[in-house]
């Protein structure tokens, strides 16, 4: 064949008949203008289980309070980290089988299982009756739910090159706000009997399970979207020894032809050998980082809570669960609007990189791309599931610590230097400054194609 027609070949996409993932490549192909319903789909997918994560927080402390656990008040934080950082510590576990699960059958079925455990396990956690079967419930919510990785890789794959960033932020945008949306709700809706005392009585399950409506209320508006979920496309490709393409092409070498597809739809036999991913410094050190604000951004979401909600003879705001949900309601609007509103376009005119450097409220979004642009699409899977193994560690260690260190700080609210409170939140700060310092080269590097 002449040089001329195999660049010609090279060029050439070609689609398999019954490839979902080759689908989606044409749809994308045909498509113009905004991807509108694509971005509500991952958007709503994701709020929903997002929304678990940290709605408990209002109410934590009265929860725990409730289950006369803690011998002394100031004690309460100490049990509640635990059962914050259950449904991480859960994730940790299975986070890497869940990103080989969607390489291997499809990142569907993970996001309609992941949904599925949320519609179960955060009801049975509104009705636990004590402290145990309250972080049995969170770990198995976190075993079963292993969405966040392949959903990141689902994102990038579901739209245009030009549109990637924007899907990576509607997933980072919808998981921040349902990690202030989820605690706004718990706050309103939890001990609803002692709020809405003319509407729940104190002899109804509301009122026998005092926590039990806002997780109720999460649980049943996933069962909406865990039924809507059947009808996402699939993106993964999946070409098997019978598979034939839908259009006709010249016979070429294969391992060239392969090489030249832009969706990676290569012979098994033609592959080339597949750089490990532990090896992968650009991935590694995006995940990194991402660790040490994921930790940073558990322990605060925590520790927050139950400042505000603690005496004030202890260093706290005497808030009611209600104030929380109001505060960190107005946080989460702010948080949506930068992120819909103004990070696509930051992202395209200065990077991820830089763009995680000067505000770290969008530090995900631009690690999560950096993540996923580190390996090709077979690997993505993959390396998300590790990343959320490492994200799930340090956000499991965020609460554990943070409510351990809450309890510390409390009982010395007399103390010589950075006393009560102040010790929490400058420990935070240093945390947050060595994320950033993380974002700088030799450590943080972009993959070069």
């Amino acid at each position: 064949m002449a040089v001329e027609e195999q660049k010609e070949a090279l060029l050439k996409k070609h689609y398999y008949e019954n490839c979902p993932g080759c689908k989606v490549e044409k749809l994308k192909e045909s498509q113009g203008g905004l991807p509108i319903r694509e971005l509500f789909s991952i958007w709503i997918v994701v709020l929903c289980n997002a929304l678990p994560i940290s709605s408990l927080f209002p109410f934590l402390y009265f929860m725990i309070r409730d289950f006369h656990i803690a011998e002394r008040e100031e004690d309460i934080g100490y049990y509640a980290g635990y059962v914050g950082c259950s449904l991480m510590l859960g994730r940790a576990f299975t986070s890497v089988l869940w990103g080989v699960v969607a390489d291997r059958y499809g990142r569907k079925p993970v996001i309609i299982t992941g949904t599925i455990a949320v519609v179960i396990f955060n009801t049975l956690f509104g009705l636990s009756v004590n402290f145990w079967m309250a972080i049995a419930m969170r770990f198995l919510l976190g075993s079963l739910n292993g969405l966040y990785g392949p959903i990141k890789a689902y994102a990038t794959e579901l739209f245009r090159e030009e549109y990637q960033a924007l899907g990576v932020s509607t997933v980072s945008t919808a998981w921040g706000i349902g990690l202030i949306i989820g605690p706004a709700l718990g706050g309103y809706l939890a001990q609803p009997a002692e709020k809405f005392p003319s509407i729940f009585s104190k002899e109804s399950v509301f009122g026998r399970f005092p926590y039990f409506l806002p997780c109720l209320t999460i649980s049943f508006f996933a069962l909406v979207v865990c039924v809507a979920s059947c009808w996402l496309p699939e993106t993964l490709h999946m070409h098997h020894a019978n598979s034939e393409l839908d259009e006709p092409r010249e016979d070429v070498e294969t391992a060239s032809l392969e090489a030249g597809v832009k969706c990676k739809m290569q012979n098994v036999k033609g592959k080339a050998p597949k750089k490990s991913l532990l090896r992968n410094w650009p991935l590694m050190s995006a995940i990194i980082a991402y660790c040490v604000f994921s930790l940073h951004d558990m322990a605060y979401s925590e520790i927050f809570s139950l400042w505000a909600v603690s005496p004030r003879q202890y260093g706290g705001l005497s808030y009611t669960t209600e104030d929380v949900g109001t505060v960190l309601s107005i946080s989460g609007a702010g948080l949506l609007i930068f992120q819909t509103c103004l990070y696509p376009y930051m992202d395209r005119l200065l990077g991820p990189i830089l763009v995680a450097r000067i505000c770290g409220l969008s530090v995900f979004t631009g690690l999560f791309l950096l993540q996923n642009k580190a390996v090709d699409q077979d690997q993505r899977g993959a390396a998300n599931g590790i990343a959320m193994t490492a994200m799930s560690l340090f956000k499991a260690a965020g609460p554990a610590g943070g409510g351990t260190l809450f309890s510390w700080a409390q009982k010395r609210q007399d103390a010589a230097f950075l006393p009560g409170n102040q010790m929490i939140f400058f420990i935070l700060n240093v945390v947050a400054a060595i994320g950033v310092l993380m974002t700088f080269k030799p450590f943080l590097v972009e993959r070069h194609y």
